[in-house]
C-alpha cells in the first residue's frame, strides 16, 4: 500500500461503521473455534473484545496514516486490562489474531467500492497484521520481564523472612505465590556468593537446581548467599550439587525441616554454623549445622548448648549404669581402653559395651576424633547448664 488516498472516503466511512460489527464477529467466531476461549469467564472474553476493537479502530486509522503503523498497534495492546498476559498466554494470543485476521480477510474486501480497493484492503490486512504481531511479542516480552522483576523482589522478601523468622501466614501465602509447595521439606544453605553479580549467582544456583530436579528460593544478602532447598536430603547429594553453586568458603546446611513454615530454625542454626565455622578449619563442604554442635556452643549460641545437652549429656546420664562415667573417663584417660578400664575398676568388654551403648544413645563414636571433641564439650556444657540451674 503506497498512499491512503487510494481508499476512497466512502469506503473509509464504511470500515468506521463496521468496525464494531467485525469485533463482535471475531469473537463470535473465537468462541466457536476455541474451547478455552469459551470457558473463559464473560469479564475476560470482555478483554479481549475490547482489545479486538482497538485492533479494527487502529487499522482503519493505519489506513489515514500507513507511517503510524507501529505506535497505533503498540497503544492497542497498551489500552487492553493490564492484567490479560496473566490469562492468555502468548501462544494463546496468536490464535486470537489468526483468526481474527482471517476474519478481516474474508469481510472487508467486500466493503470496498471496486476491485483495486478490495486488493489494496487484503494487502493492508497482511501488513497490519504482521504489525499486530510484533507489538504482541513485544508486550508479552515486556509483561515476562516485569513479572521476573516482581518475582525477584517477591522471593527475596520470602527469604529474608524467613532468615528473620516472619510470620507464617504471610510468608506461606508469598511462597505460594512463587509457586513453592509450602507443605514441602526444607533446608537453608548459607555460604559466600560465587561472584559480584546477582543475576549471574541467581543462573548458577537455578541451573543447578533444576539439574536434580529441584525448587529453590534464593536471595543474596550482601555478601552471603541464602539458598532455601526443596525436597529430602537425607542422603545429602543434593546438598552437595547446590553447595557447588557458592562461591570459595565453607557452607553451612541448616537442619531439614517439615515444611517452609519451620524453615526459620533452619536459617538460624545455619546462620549460627556460619559464623562458628571458622573453629573447625577441616570441616567438610557443605557442613551441617548439627556438626557444629561444639563450635556453635563455643560461639555463644544457647540453641547449641542446648541440643548438646539434649542430644549428648542428658541420654548419657539418664541411660544411668555408670554411663556417663564411662565416657568421661574414656576421654580423660586419651582414648585408651585399658587405662580406662583400670581408672573404673571394670573389665575392658565392660568398657566396650558402655562405649557401644554411648554411641547407640547419642550418635557420637568416643572412638573418633570429632566425635571425642562433640562428647567432651557436651559433658561440659552439661555441668555448666546444671551449676546454673538451667538442668
Amino acid at each position: 500500500m503506497t498512499s491512503s488516498a487510494a481508499l476512497s472516503r466512502a469506503t473509509l466511512r464504511t470500515l468506521q461503521r463496521a468496525s464494531g460489527d467485525l469485533a463482535a464477529a471475531s469473537v463470535a467466531e473465537m468462541e466457536a473455534r476455541l474451547p478455552w476461549f469459551r470457558r473463559m469467564p464473560a469479564d475476560q472474553r470482555a478483554g479481549v473484545l475490547l482489545l479486538i476493537q482497538n485492533g479494527v479502530a487502529g487499522f482503519v486509522s493505519w489506513l489515514h496514516d500507513p507511517q503510524q503503523a507501529i505506535r497505533l498497534t503498540a497503544e492497542a495492546f497498551r489500552s487492553a486490562p493490564k492484567d490479560i498476559s496473566r490469562w492468555v498466554s502468548l501462544r494463546q494470543t496468536v490464535e486470537l489474531v489468526r483468526i481474527a485476521l482471517e476474519l478481516f480477510e474474508q469481510q472487508l474486501p467486500q466493503l470496498a467500492e471496486n476491485e483495486a480497493e478490495r486488493a489494496l484492503l487484503s494487502e493492508g490486512v497482511l501488513r497490519y497484521g504482521r504489525e499486530i504481531a510484533f507489538s504482541a511479542a513485544t508486550s508479552y516480552a515486556a509483561a515476562a520481564e516485569a513479572r521476573g522483576a516482581w518475582d525477584a523482589r517477591l522471593e527475596a522478601l520470602v527469604v529474608d523472612g524467613i532468615v528473620r523468622g516472619d510470620a507464617e501466614e504471610s510468608l506461606l501465602s508469598r511462597a505460594t505465590a512463587l509457586g513453592w509447595d509450602p507443605a514441602a521439606e526444607a533446608t537453608v544453605l548459607v555460604g559466600n556468593p560465587p561472584s559480584d553479580d546477582p543475576p549471574a549467582v541467581v543462573f548458577e544456583v537455578r541451573s543447578r537446581a533444576a539439574r536434580i530436579s529441584r525448587p529453590v528460593l534464593l536471595s543474596v544478602q550482601g555478601s552471603r548467599l541464602v539458598v532455601v532447598l526443596s525436597g529430602e536430603t537425607e542422603r545429602g547429594e543434593s546438598l552437595v550439587r547446590i553447595s557447588d553453586a557458592f562461591g570459595p568458603g565453607p557452607v553451612v546446611a541448616g537442619p531439614t525441616v517439615t515444611s517452609l513454615a519451620e524453615a526459620h530454625r533452619s536459617a538460624s542454626d545455619a546462620l549460627s554454623g556460619l559464623r562458628a565455622v571458622v573453629g573447625w578449619p577441616a570441616a567438610p563442604r557443605p557442613v551441617r549445622s548439627l556438626d557444629l554442635l561444639p563450635e556453635r556452643a563455643l560461639a555463644g549460641d544457647p540453641e547449641a548448648e542446648w541440643q548438646l545437652v539434649d542430644r549428648v549429656a542428658r541420654p548419657l546420664e539418664e541411660a544411668g549404669g555408670s554411663m556417663l562415667e564411662t565416657v568421661d573417663a574414656f576421654l580423660e584417660v586419651g582414648g585408651v581402653l585399658e587405662a580406662c578400664a583400670r581408672k573404673l575398676f571394670v573389665h575392658p568388654n565392660t568398657v566396650r559395651y558402655r562405649l557401644k551403648r554411648a554411641t547407640e544413645l547419642t550418635g557420637r563414636n568416643a572412638n573418633d576424633p570429632r566425635d571425642a571433641l562433640v562428647l567432651r564439650i557436651a559433658l561440659s556444657v552439661g555441668r555448666l547448664a546444671r551449676a546454673r540451674g538451667l538442668w
